[in-house]
């Protein structure tokens, strides 16, 4: 709760520029509900500047993602950061609205292990500041190789029976080769997100184990050795693995369990934002709750009655972000988390999206920009299906919005009274913990 709103008293994080202009490194302009993914187009003056647009009725401007342009701003390299997202780009632009819905086991148009590749190079870069891209076209010869192996191994299996057949690639896969599921609750390994690291340490989460099984089907039946439909079924366990199973059998019961090209990279992306989101205290909270709390926490008049835990773990997270510390083991990391949110606003999935990176935003010192995509998402969210969440949940959701539309108001008003901000050096500490 705001008892009174005032510009923090210590200076906004250093990692992100507080310019009133950013040079999008991918950017979309508005006009009806939301759909950032409408079309694309690439300036010919600068080919790694994307811009996407989408007819609506709503006219925003020029919305601009900010995290290659903050890093680049700090000196920091994000020319790979930035051919790895248009590639991501253009994968997902081929998502038609019968692409999107179709099984992982029969998808033709989306490369996923490509897509799943370029979202673990561009954080790579992110993070590493490497001067070499991740090789993306090594680790798709690795996982064809497994296709190629299992077939070498299991020739009688492909003219066996469609249940052995089956049998046969789950064994190769999780027992043969090792590949297991990471099962914990909170607190996933980051390599069991990446699909390069998993192909490595043979550790995935479901998602990556699911793509890992419906990239290898492709591969054969691309060679002509699968002849019979097949879907893949998604556990929705901590335990469970993907396997497969005979369509012309399957269930209705199942039809829950089965992923879509879409859903998938959705979980992709939504894991590596869960993973990386700077605010982990409280699981039982959204995402969104948890990083509005840390801004009440930081509101010295908030009146709230709090647990020791959840306020040096709000305070803490905040203490970091001030001090330009991105990541933290078990605190998140906020270049990933605003990677994550990007890339998810650009596959056009849930509208609160807009809002949960809106308060990144905030946490960032980037208030104007953090307005306009909390009123984005305003505008879109009443037209749009919201993801079903508990009216409890939703109603302190939206108080904790109105609240935090409400200070950056006056934040934004007291900054146009005031003289411009003096330059400053952006994401000036650049150390690891």
């Amino acid at each position: 709760m705001i008892a009174a709103v005032s510009l923090p008293s210590s200076p906004p994080p250093p990692w992100i520029p507080m310019t009133p202009c950013l040079t999008a490194s991918s950017c979309y302009s508005c006009s009806s509900s939301f759909n950032p993914c409408a079309s694309f187009t690439t300036s010919a003056s600068d080919s790694s500047t994307l811009r996407v647009t989408c007819g609506s009725q709503y006219q925003a401007g020029d919305l601009k993602f900010v995290l290659h342009d903050a890093l680049e701003s700090s000196g920091i390299d994000a020319s790979h950061a930035r051919e790895a997202r248009e590639k991501f780009c253009l994968q997902i632009g081929r998502l038609s609205a019968i692409e999107s819905e179709t099984s992982i086991a029969i998808n033709r148009r989306v490369n996923l292990a490509k897509t799943a590749l370029y979202v673990a190079a561009e954080d790579d870069s992110i993070v590493s500041h490497s001067s070499v891209p991740l090789p993306v076209d090594a680790f798709v010869e690795r996982l064809d190789d497994h296709s190629m192996d299992f077939c070498t191994k299991n020739s009688a299996a492909l003219r066996s029976t469609p249940e052995n057949l089956l049998k046969s690639l789950e064994r190769y896969l999780y027992q043969d080769k090792g590949f297991q599921r990471c099962s914990v609750m909170y607190q996933v390994e980051p390599r069991a997100l990446y699909l390069h690291s998993v192909l490595t340490h043979r550790t995935g989460s479901a998602a990556m184990l699911s793509l890992i099984y419906s990239e290898i089907l492709k591969m054969i039946r691309l060679w002509g050795l699968l002849d019979f439909d097949v879907e893949i079924f998604y556990p929705r366990d901590l335990s469970g693995l993907p396997i497969g199973y005979h369509k012309k059998k399957s269930k209705e019961s199942d039809h829950a369990h089965i992923m879509t090209t879409k859903s998938l990279l959705v979980e992709i992306l939504s894991n590596l934002k869960e993973a990386f989101w700077p605010f982990q205290h409280d699981h039982t909270r959204s995402l969104f709750l948890r990083a509005a709390h840390a801004a009440n926490c930081h509101d010295k008049s908030s009146t709230l009655e709090e647990s020791g835990f959840e306020l040096a773990s709000a305070k803490a997270a905040q203490h970091r972000l001030d001090r330009g510390v991105w990541t933290s083991v078990r605190y998140g990391d906020m270049r990933r988390a605003l990677s994550a949110c990007e890339r998810l606003i650009l596959l056009e999935t849930d509208p609160k999206e807009l809002r949960d990176y809106g308060i990144l935003l905030y946490h960032c010192g980037l208030y104007k920009e953090s307005m306009q995509y909390l009123e984005l998402y305003q505008e879109t969210k009443d037209s749009s299906i919201l993801k079903e969440s508990s009216y409890s949940m939703r109603s302190q959701e939206e108080s904790a919005l109105e609240k935090l539309m409400t200070r950056l108001s006056f934040i934004l008003l007291e900054e146009n009274w005031g003289t411009p901000a003096s330059p400053r050096t952006f994401l000036g500490n650049n150390s690891e913990p």
